[in-house]
Formats: structure tokens, C-alpha cells, sequence
């Protein structure tokens, strides 16, 4: 599985053909898509799976700097034509900002400032997010899996390890997973996220949770084909 997973924006078709080309000589870097309208890249975000997004600036549709606001989590390569939007680019803690006509070489560079980004983001021990108490710094340790809240589909419910629960307003399942730690977490299927370490079973097609062996209590996922691969590498198999 390639490390970086990438999708490219640029409202010149040319351009954004001679980008796709010299991503796709990267051994480390996959292109999940291209789009040349980001109005487009912004219906379908939640649905692709993309860690890296370099993006263009000047576009009629939309500013390449109002659409990065909308990436957490993502390593932001800004490509442009004008250096006047440096400050502004650094500002959006954007991993890299190139200066057209890009290069092989420069852009290397950027995507090995994005790798860099992606494990020390990692490091941290929680993130802060917007929920149905405000603002809240949700620590990883405590995590025991994450669903679709019941009331709204566009918000997800943490259920910790002490099964209390809070749900996390407006955010997708891509997000998440940008977020949190990718050795302690894994996506099992389209509606959940679980926590490596309380893990007790899995088979082909299911992964059982025991929070507490002093309880009886397990939750048991399916576990789905698109995810099936992924997850079980976590486990060495």
C-alpha cells in the first residue's frame, strides 16, 4: 500500500495532466483522483480516501486557500503561478507551496515534507473537535470504536472504553481517519471506526470488541471486503 494518497486540483486541464504525470513517477505516491473544478473535488472529499491534496490557488470557482480550511488533516501542497500568496499559504500551515512550471524534484521535496507532516501528526495524544458539548479534546487512549450517530448522519459517536459516549458534530469518516493515530485505528466498514488494542476476535467477515473481561459486554462489527486488507495488516497477517 502506497504511503501517500493523493488528489490533484488545477482549473487548467494541461496543467493538471502534466501534475498527474509526474505524481504518477512516484513509487510512494498514489493518485486517488483529479479534479480541474473544486467545486467538484468538494462533493466528493468524504467519499475518497487521500491523505495529501495539492491544490491550486487562483480558480474561478473557488480560492485554493478557502478550500484547504475545509482539509484537516491533510498534508496542503499549494501550486501557483504568483509567489505574492506565500505568507498567506504558510499561514494555513500548508506542508509546501511551488512555484509553477513544477518540477520533478521540488515537488519530491514537498511530498517528503508531506510524509514528514503525516507520522508527526501521529505523535499526538488527542485532537481537538467541535461535539454536542462544544469543544473537546478527544484522547485517543480512551477511544473504544466510533459509529454514525443515530440522530444525524453527517455526525459520528465516540463510544469510550468506559462505554460513555459523546458524538462529534458535522465531520466524516474520512476525517477521522486522517486524525487518528493508523496503527491504533482502523476502519472496519462504512459506519465504524475501532480501536486496535480492544480487539478481541476477528474473523473473516466480523471483529468483536471486549471492553471489560470482568463484563459479559461485547460489540460485534462486520467486518466489510473494502476494509478486510487493511485491517488485518495491522495485526501482522
Amino acid at each position: 500500500m502506497k504511503e501517500l494518497k493523493c488528489i490533484l486540483l488545477d482549473d487548467e486541464l494541461p496543467a493538471l495532466r502534466y501534475l498527474r504525470t509526474i505524481c504518477e513517477g512516484f513509487d510512494n505516491v498514489e493518485v486517488v483522483k483529479a479534479f480541474n473544478n473544486p467545486l467538484k473535488l468538494m462533493e466528493e472529499m468524504d467519499n475518497l480516501d487521500f491523505n495529501v491534496c495539492v491544490l491550486d490557488i487562483e480558480m474561478p470557482q473557488m480560492n485554493g486557500m478557502e478550500l484547504a480550511l475545509r482539509l484537516a488533516g491533510k498534508a496542503i501542497i499549494f501550486t501557483t503561478a504568483y509567489k505574492e500568496f506565500a505568507a498567506e499559504a504558510y499561514e494555513l500551515d500548508a506542508v509546501d507551496y511551488i512555484i509553477k512550471p513544477i518540477q520533478f524534484n521540488r515537488l519530491k521535496k514537498a511530498f517528503e515534507k508531506s510524509y514528514s507532516f503525516l507520522m508527526t501528526k501521529g505523535v499526538s495524544k488527542f485532537i481537538q473537535l467541535n461535539s454536542n458539548k462544544g469543544k473537546i479534546l478527544l484522547q485517543f487512549a480512551a477511544i473504544a470504536f466510533i459509529v454514525v450517530s443515530e440522530i444525524d448522519k453527517r455526525d459520528k459517536t465516540v463510544i469510550y472504553s468506559d462505554e460513555s459516549q459523546v458524538t462529534l458534530k458535522n465531520i466524516s469518516f474520512e476525517q477521522l481517519v486522517s486524525l487518528l493515530p493508523k496503527d491504533d485505528f482502523a476502519r472496519i466498514n462504512r459506519q465504524t471506526i475501532v480501536a486496535i488494542r480492544w480487539v478481541h476476535t476477528f474473523t473473516h467477515n466480523q471483529v468483536t470488541l471486549l471492553l471489560n473481561e470482568k463484563k459479559p459486554t461485547s460489540f460485534v462489527f462486520a467486518l466489510n471486503e473494502h476494509y478486510r486488507k487493511d485491517f488485518i495488516s495491522l495485526f501482522g497477517s
